[in-house]
């Protein structure tokens, strides 16, 4: 269980985040796929990300500390934010500098709508981190609002849609912001991480 869930610092540049002393976690998905929801659902804290009906809320590598033992960082989405090409170009920058060049990020929740088909805009952004060794973790959310079945097929349709990225299966998580579903699970495999980190440093 959380205690405490602290902002720290928001910034366009990977170099200047957080000295990279405590284990980071990162979460990222398309636009309006209920990041902010699903971070205050795991932190407890309502308003701790900013929720908003506008998608592409989110536009700068936001920091917080999280017990005073790891760091949450809530990345922009991709996706259909209305900004202009030149700013996407910019967070697109932005984002894969970040995943690239932060050497304590031990792994990144990539968040999937558990009420759609496989995405293609999902499916080229863990190419990409496949491609480039970031660590990914599947988060599947709004898993209430569909029935349990239909949530399962389109898990299982994802995973096949992405099998020819990963040799093995990717570990993934279904979740629901509103019914809290699937936060323990999350946060018992951040604190196995986390305990890892620091038996190794």
């Amino acid at each position: 269980m959380i205690k405490t869930a602290k902002f720290l610092v928001s910034n366009t540049d990977p170099n200047k985040c957080p000295a990279p002393t405590k284990p980071e976690f990162a979460f990222i998905g398309r636009s309006n796929v209920g990041k902010s929801s699903l971070i205050n659902m795991l932190t407890n804290h309502k308003g701790l990300a900013k929720t908003s009906g506008r998608p592409g809320k989110t536009q700068l590598i936001n920091h917080f500390v999280i017990d005073e033992k790891w760091f949450m960082v809530d990345l922009p989405g991709y996706g259909f934010a209305k900004v202009s090409k030149t700013l996407k170009g910019e967070w697109d920058k932005m984002i894969k500098g970040y995943l690239t060049q932060r050497e304590n990020l031990e792994a990144i929740f990539v968040l999937i709508d558990s009420r759609l088909e496989p995405q293609k805009i999902d499916l080229e952004f863990i190419l990409w981190c496949a491609e480039n060794e970031v660590p990914i973790v599947l988060i599947f959310t709004k898993a209430d609002k569909l029935s349990h079945s239909k949530v399962q097929g389109n898990v299982s349709n994802f995973l096949k849609a992405a099998k020819g990225i990963f040799e093995e299966t990717p570990l993934y998580f279904v979740t629901s912001a509103e019914s809290a579903k699937g936060r323990e699970e999350v946060l018992e495999f951040i604190d196995a991480v986390t305990e890892d980190f620091y038996a190794e440093n």
